[in-house]
């Protein structure tokens, strides 16, 4: 087979307790990385991402002697598809009304066989070793799916997408992080100002990295309105803090030092302030997406 899960033993198999269907996930990236369960699928070839994906939940339906669930998060055509494979190797897309309402109880089965925890436990692992494509691809897959599952505002997105944060910023890709950061920040400072401290700085800290003139600016005043807010609110108590915010407020006095015009600051008003994330929206899933469909008994040769 040109891919193959990482490692392979029973301590990947979906948790046999799991009701009332054992419950996978997959997330294609942009640029085509895979993941499956929590693993970064190793591909080769030319094989595309979906029948990688089909084949590692048939390998598991298979091992199982059971149909298995998956929800696949597919960045590449913008799109989540709702899997039912069986052992056989066949498998359909299903209609969201065909599977469990949203709410608590899908949200427990769908996290029941790999808990996130365990998933950024791995991330941890990968990101220790240097290997900072696999940590990034996984935090952006567990991001994507408990923001699917549990919404952008919820404790563990947040601190899922604050882990894609850094992890962007470890390899050097500020704009990812910056705008992901500032998410962070935007939620907090719209639910907990005390706690919006520390994101508002980690999102300048990627901020002061970039060299775009529109996204200096734009970034910039976010920035600038949300450091002047926490000041306001008497939430500055650090130096190092003071100093953040007098670091955005002179770069966008000044104008970027890469941009041929100086970008003055403009303060934003609460109500300019964009609460929601700025993930790409994802079409829902729909019945019988052909390239999630499969007849019985297909060979993974």
């Amino acid at each position: 087979m040109p891919h193959s899960l990482t490692p392979r033993d029973k301590g990947n198999l979906p948790a046999l307790s799991a009701q009332p269907l054992i419950r996978l996930d997959a997330y294609v990236a942009e640029d085509g990385s895979t993941v499956v369960n929590g693993h970064l699928l190793a591909m080769g070839g030319t094989r595309p991402p979906n029948e990688a994906i089909l084949d590692a939940v048939a390998m598991f339906a298979r091992t199982l002697g059971t149909p298995v669930a998956a929800t696949v998060i597919d960045r590449s055509v913008r799109q989540v598809a709702r899997l039912r494979v069986h052992p056989d190797g066949s498998s359909r897309t299903i209609g969201e009304e065909e599977d469990l309402p949203p709410g608590r109880e899908r949200t427990t089965a769908e996290e029941k066989a790999f808990p996130p925890l365990a998933r950024v436990e791995r991330i941890i692992q990968h990101a220790q070793r240097e290997e900072l494509h696999a940590a990034f691809v996984l935090a952006a897959a567990l991001r994507e799916h408990l923001t699917l599952r549990r919404g952008a505002e919820d404790e563990l997105s947040l601190e899922a997408r604050a882990i894609e944060a850094y992890l962007a910023y470890r390899r050097g890709d500020y704009t990812t992080s910056t705008g992901l950061a500032l998410t962070v920040a935007r939620i907090r400072c719209g639910s907990d100002l005390h706690r919006a401290v520390p994101e508002v700085a980690r999102a300048t800290a990627a901020w002061q990295r970039l060299r775009d003139e529109a996204q200096v600016a734009t970034r910039g005043q976010e920035l600038l309105h949300m450091w002047e807010r926490l000041s306001a609110a008497g939430l500055l108590r650090e130096p190092s803090h003071h100093a953040m915010a007098q670091t955005v407020r002179a770069r966008m006095e000044r104008g970027s030092p890469y941009a041929g015009t100086p970008a003055p600051a403009a303060a934003l008003t609460a109500a300019q302030v964009q609460v929601a994330p700025e993930d790409t929206p994802l079409a829902p899933t729909r019945r019988g997406l052909r390239r999630f469909t499969r007849r019985g008994s297909r060979s993974d040769g």
